[in-house]
């Protein structure tokens, strides 16, 4: 079990990721999670409404399955094969949280006081989480898709866009963390 709930190293993960990419590539397929939105609410018949939302959803039925397991997968992962002696944090990066009220994970992947129940006791968390997830749709939507979809199926497809996207991501990942997020805490 130990070779399960341990971090596994780059190079077994990039593999493992790049053969799943070369399997979509062979049978015409591509990867994205934001493009399961679209067909979800294709499914609830939106597209009656909305001109986006009307295309033939079942084409993409397979990638639904994507999710369903994405969803399955991290809860066996987290209530059945977490270890949380393998959640390392910079020392320094925990004393930068501190000087912000947030305290460290503490052997689980996230703060709590960020993303566990705690969160929905503070009206500015849950504004902060309303306007972020308003702002990472906007931003899949204007983008063409999500990090995963741009940053793992684009790039394996030398697809220009993607790479354009994927830069964007970055900076913006970077503005968000030396600049928005010291304001905002």
């Amino acid at each position: 079990m130990e070779i399960i709930t341990h971090t596994w190293h780059w190079s077994i993960s990039g593999f493992l990721i790049g053969m799943v990419m070369l399997m979509l590539i062979y049978f015409g397929k591509t990867f994205g999670m934001s493009s399961n939105m679209r067909s979800l609410c294709s499914m609830t018949g939106v597209g009656k409404y909305v001109p986006f939302f009307n295309w033939d959803w079942k084409s993409q039925r397979w990638n639904l399955a994507v999710v369903f397991g994405a969803m399955l997968g991290g809860f066996v992962a987290v209530h059945f094969l977490s270890d949380s002696s393998n959640v390392a944090i910079n020392p320094n990066t925990s004393a930068l949280l501190s000087t912000f009220g947030i305290e460290a994970p503490n052997g689980s992947l996230a703060p709590k006081s960020m993303f566990g129940t705690e969160a929905f006791q503070s009206p500015k968390m849950i504004f902060i989480l309303l306007i972020g997830g308003i702002l990472i749709g906007f931003g899949s939507r204007y983008a063409g898709g999500c990090t995963s979809g741009h940053a793992i199926s684009g790039l394996s497809n030398l697809q220009l866009p993607s790479l354009k996207a994927v830069i964007g991501f970055f900076v913006g990942g970077l503005i968000m963390a030396h600049f928005i997020f010291p304001l905002l805490f």
